[in-house]
């Protein structure tokens, strides 16, 4: 898989995270990706080094692991090691039960973070990675591939939505005024009482099953029971 193809692969699902309230620039999580699997996306879907630690399982993690090889810096010096990660069903839980990892206090740097420079900073500095030239590298991979592109395609389809939520949120106003409009019309030409004049061809027109109620009726519609009553069509 080229790096092209891992991008566009990760790519939709990084941005409907994003969508959806992820915290994560979608720039930042590509390389991120990237730097934790060098560009392979394994089976248990695992793309950014999250461990089992004493997290239990939820909705998008049940629980599932492998041992794998890791290395971590202790006091400025690389030690090799294994570690337990967490396995998934899929890219998308992958990128959901992250997310409800940078709910944690300890990452309110990275939720806060108004700019892909600034989140790549916090990640490290929260304790996400051990790795001190962890921000460098992911800025790195962001210019070298403009994954910044990603962040404007998210940014502009939350504008769409907002746009056309503005423009449901319109229509469904003007319905509820047309139907307002609608109910006083229907009220004003409704009579709560039968006309005198009327009574007679009411009462023929509900002897012979014509109407049921002699009354909400409006004005023309008692004339045309007088008119029909008279004809004597019922």
């Amino acid at each position: 898989m080229t790096r092209d193809q891992f991008f566009a692969t990760l790519a939709p699902h990084a941005i409907r995270a994003r969508l959806e309230g992820s915290p994560l620039f979608v720039s930042v999580r590509l390389a991120q990706n990237l730097l934790e699997t060098g560009g392979v996306i394994h089976p248990w879907n695992n793309l950014g080094g999250i461990k089992v630690g004493s997290g239990k399982p939820n909705e998008w993690w049940d629980g599932s692991s492998v041992k794998k090889g890791t290395w971590e810096v202790i006091n400025g010096q690389r030690v090799d090691t294994t570690a337990n990660f967490r396995a998934y069903k899929s890219v998308y839980h992958f990128y959901k039960d992250q997310d409800l990892l940078f709910q944690i206090p300890r990452y309110a740097r990275v939720r806060t973070s108004k700019s892909p420079e600034e989140q790549c900073v916090a990640l490290q500095l929260c304790g996400y990675a051990t790795d001190p030239a962890y921000p460098g590298k992911l800025m790195s991979i962001i210019r070298q591939y403009n994954l910044i592109r990603y962040d404007e395609e998210a940014k502009k389809t939350m504008e769409d939505i907002k746009k056309l939520q503005q423009e449901v949120e319109a229509l469904r106003k003007e319905v509820s005024s047309m139907s307002n409009q609608i109910g006083a019309l229907l009220g004003a030409h409704a009579m709560d009482e039968v006309p005198i004049w009327a009574r007679a061809a009411v009462d023929a027109a509900i002897a012979a099953g014509v109407v049921d109620t002699p009354h909400g009726g409006s004005l023309d519609f008692y004339r045309i029971l007088t008119v029909m009553h008279r004809k004597g069509l019922f």
